[in-house]
């Protein structure tokens, strides 16, 4: 991780959300930067839950899909019996997000090179195709959520190189979709969760806070 990204998850803004009611947020904590995200919603006020087997999610209103590596990810899911598991908790309505690899495990393609997902996203991703980790830097870029540049992370994150006409675009990177959502599922290629701006976690926790 670059001195620069450890510095902006050490400053993380204390911005809460209480006054959109109760939520909790399950966290897939296989391995990669689950902990991260953990202190981001804990900055916001929002209590999260680690998820390991099926029965974490019970009780969860949404859930994160973290960075890491995606291969070692997708084996995990299939063998707890978490892959199934998430596929009826998207069917069930409730919100998902990923991040970086997560974004990877939602698409309905991988390339570079293929990889099977669990196909709630419609949308074709490449993998590692921003560059090595020890080339990941901190960019901005346009975004339909607020007036200003988003910040974003990359750490040999995923190119989104296709989305279909249900995808909504909300942020832009190098001319190429870096945040995007289908329905109550979000996905971004860079790692909001290491930086200051709690912009794209509010955005996923006022879809769990909808019921």
């Amino acid at each position: 991780m670059s001195q620069a990204v450890g510095a902006v998850l050490s400053e993380v803004l204390p911005i809460r959300l209480e006054e959109q009611g109760a939520v909790k947020i399950g966290i897939l904590a296989v391995q990669g930067d689950f902990d991260a995200h953990r202190t981001m919603l804990a900055s916001m006020g929002v209590p999260s839950v680690e998820v390991r087997t099926p029965a974490n999610l019970q009780g969860c209103q949404g859930l994160i899909l973290p960075g890491g590596e995606s291969t070692t990810q997708l084996q995990f899911l299939r063998e707890e019996g978490l892959y199934q598991a998430i596929r009826q908790f998207a069917e069930a309505d409730k919100p998902i997000f990923g991040t970086c690899a997560g974004a990877i495990l939602l698409a309905c393609e991988v390339k570079n090179p293929q990889q099977e997902s669990l196909g709630l996203v419609d949308m074709t991703v490449l993998r590692n195709a921003y560059g090595r980790q020890i080339a990941s830097d901190v960019v901005r870029g346009p975004c339909t959520l607020k007036a200003e540049p988003l910040e974003m992370v990359f750490i040999r994150g995923p190119v989104i190189e296709r989305v279909g006409p249900r995808v909504e675009v909300l942020a832009e990177y190098s001319g190429k979709p870096a945040l995007v959502q289908q329905g109550r599922v979000m996905a971004a290629a860079f790692h909001p969760e290491l930086t200051r701006d709690t912009t794209v976690h509010q955005r996923f926790i006022q879809l769990a806070a909808d019921k």
